[in-house]
């Protein structure tokens, strides 16, 4: 009897405690799920100012038959106009001198080059922007998302740079960005520019990418380089989808602070209404069959300081303000023409994300991806063939490059790879 009652006591004494406990559990939770609803919140409003500041109110609306919305913004409008120095900036319509001497100036991009053929974006089969607008890619809230933070949507990761003859051979390793790149270094650079083929390379991994393009580049490799880029990329994490597409890149800070892919911040000025960037590219090669092919300039208008990126046959797309940069303000000091993917090594193995065409450069025409007709714009503003063409891989076993030149296409390369194959693991 008396043991019963002892625990019909201590019972008794356990339970405020055990109430308390439950108690602080059940606060610890519903504060939790209060912070996580209050995070959520917060971020969510993040997400809507941001589409508040990179959308801007149409004057026209297009869609896309790959799910793009494309934007007709007044000129004026444009995001690049958000940025301090250029409130009360007066837009320059044209550039004041082009280039002399363009490589096959005839037939520069109209796609009348020996077996390739011309280039469209998506978005022009269901309309046209009206004079005095710019095309802008919508930017939807999943876009967004997708990024880590609202903060680098946008952004490329730092130490992206291929840095031939590195004193530091982990310095691309460590960010996991492979290249296959020819280039060119030891003078004054005022522009450049090539003929790039036109590929859907294969993504393994949602978070990786692959693109073709052209650096302009001054300043060191450290936290100080300038970089102007642009060529074409497929970046499922960027776009949500496996599209081939335009786009451009610029940096002051070696992709720290400053800079974004194409209108994704404040900087770069477009003037055209034809082109939007970031926008689908189509058709694109096939494997022993039609070949495609876009062709990039970019130079530094001598008079005006600003640097220019025309895409195909006089498509003018506007200007990155000198201001914006500190080395590329007077020239840059090392060109680069090539590849990059991201290699995440998905299951502790080298990524099979392709690049170019995803076949390797011995395989030539029609099966390996190129460019063509490269060339430099020197101080005179003039173009001309590049001296001492370099090159530079990671790994020659999982993307590769060779050079060449001839008359028709000038210095040219066959560049890429499938990425994991049994030389490359």
């Amino acid at each position: 009897m008396g043991t019963a009652q002892f625990s019909s006591g201590h019972q008794r004494r356990k339970s405020p405690v055990r109430l308390a406990f439950f108690l602080v559990c059940l606060w610890g939770l519903i504060s939790l799920s209060f912070a996580g609803m209050l995070s959520a919140s917060r971020q969510k409003l993040e997400v809507q100012k941001h589409l508040n500041r990179l959308n801007k109110p149409p004057i026209k609306t297009i869609q896309s038959p790959d799910g793009d919305i494309i934007d007709c913004v007044h000129i004026s409008r444009q995001p690049a106009f958000d940025h301090p120095f250029l409130r009360d900036h007066k837009i320059q319509v044209r550039p004041s001198y082009h280039p002399e001497g363009l490589f096959d100036e005839n037939n520069m991009l109209t796609g009348r080059n020996e077996g390739t053929n011309s280039i469209t974006q998506l978005w022009h089969m269901n309309g046209k922007c009206p004079e005095d607008t710019i095309p802008i890619r919508r930017t939807k809230k999943e876009d967004v998302l997708r990024a880590s933070s609202v903060k680098k949507y946008g952004k490329k990761k730092h130490r992206t740079i291929p840095k031939p003859k590195s004193a530091d051979p982990d310095l691309t390793n460590e960010s996991g960005h492979q290249h296959a790149i020819a280039y060119v270094e030891g003078d004054k650079y005022y522009g450049a520019k090539a003929t790039i083929n036109v590929w859907e390379p294969k993504i393994q991994q949602p978070n990786e990418f692959s693109l073709s393009q052209i650096w302009l580049l001054g300043g060191s490799f450290g936290e100080d380089l300038n970089s102007i880029e642009a060529g074409w990329q497929v970046s499922p994490d960027l776009y949500g989808d496996n599209n081939t597409r335009l786009f451009t890149y610029w940096t002051s800070d070696a992709y720290q602070a400053t800079g974004c892919y194409n209108l994704l911040c404040s900087g770069f000025i477009q003037v055209n209404s034809e082109i939007a960037m970031g926008a689908s590219i189509s058709p694109v090669s096939s494997y022993r069959n039609s070949q495609y092919d876009i062709s990039i300039l970019v130079w530094k208008d001598p008079k005006e300081g600003n640097w220019w990126m025309q895409f195909g046959n006089g498509y003018v797309l506007g200007y990155w303000p000198s201001f914006l940069f500190s080395y590329l303000t007077e020239s840059a000091s090392m060109i680069e023409w090539g590849g990059e993917v991201v290699n995440s090594e998905p299951d502790r193995q080298h990524t099979s994300t392709q690049m170019g065409s995803g076949r390797f450069p011995e395989e030539g025409f029609g099966k390996a991806s190129y460019f063509k007709n490269i060339q430099v714009v020197d101080s005179s503003n003039n173009l001309k063939a590049p001296r001492e063409l370099g090159t530079y891989t990671e790994q020659s076993n999982c993307y590769d490059i060779q050079t060449g030149s001839n008359g028709d296409w000038g210095h040219y390369f066959y560049y890429g790879g499938p990425g994991r194959n049994p030389n490359c693991s």
